[in-house]
């Protein structure tokens, strides 16, 4: 990863700082990007904090400009930033919940999308991977809104990877199960964390995917639902 600039969405969030730190260990510059990440959180040379509000598309734009801005070229897109809410069948959900899904894990990947492709067509071997979920493929009950928003995302990076073929980019999906994260522990302090997906297997993931040897993956949907199969 010598010479390539990746941004990392959500590079301070449960997920997120695994990939962000494998990233800068596999030799990439990195742009960290959320609300309020600070230079601080990973003390390294080839770090950069972006602090950006990628829920618009507004916001999305600036930050791939100031990248572009200041390192001349962006290779890989590693979005991790979503959101989860659930408890509630279809006929129960409202629309302030669904409302907040789509806004979260569809609207937010359109925005760092649009405004992307563009620097990562110019790479000539522009890589982005998305976290998405094993709900897209698999819906659960009282789940809906989480698992439709998701659904299409997945639907969207698909579509990417198809229009963009032409430039050598690649992109990609990463499902997970339920990952071993602090938010999903205080949210679930019952469940058999073993069974939990690592966030460092998905970040190792996302560097090969990220690196040459992925070049001929495109398109894919990548299950990791750990050992609750």
């Amino acid at each position: 990863m010598k010479n390539k600039i990746a941004v990392v969405t959500g590079a301070n969030g449960g997920l997120g700082r695994f990939v962000t730190q494998a990233l800068l260990d596999a030799g990439a510059t990195v742009v960290g990007v959320s609300r309020d990440i600070r230079q601080a959180d990973f003390n390294r040379p080839a770090f950069t904090a972006m602090p950006a509000d990628l829920s618009t598309a507004a916001g999305a734009a600036r930050m791939v400009e100031s990248v572009v801005t200041r390192f001349g070229r962006l290779d890989v897109l590693a979005h991790t930033v979503g959101g989860f809410s659930g408890g509630k069948p279809i006929a129960e959900t409202d629309d302030a919940t669904f409302q907040r899904m789509v806004d979260m894990n569809l609207y937010s990947t359109f925005y760092i999308l649009r405004a992307a492709i563009p620097a990562l067509r110019k790479s000539g071997g522009g890589r982005i991977i998305a976290i998405g979920s094993r709900a897209a493929l698999e819906p659960g009950a009282t789940v809906g809104a989480y698992g439709a928003s998701k659904a299409a995302m997945v639907s969207l990076i698909r579509t990417v990877a198809l229009e963009n073929k032409d430039a050598g980019l690649t992109a990609n999906v990463i499902l997970p199960g339920t990952i071993d994260t602090p938010a999903n522990r205080q949210a679930m302090p019952k469940a058999d964390v073993a069974k939990w997906v690592q966030p460092a297997t998905i970040a190792s993931l996302i560097v090969w995917l990220a690196g040459e040897s992925a070049k001929d993956v495109n398109g894919a949907l990548i299950p990791v639902y750990g050992t609750d199969v």
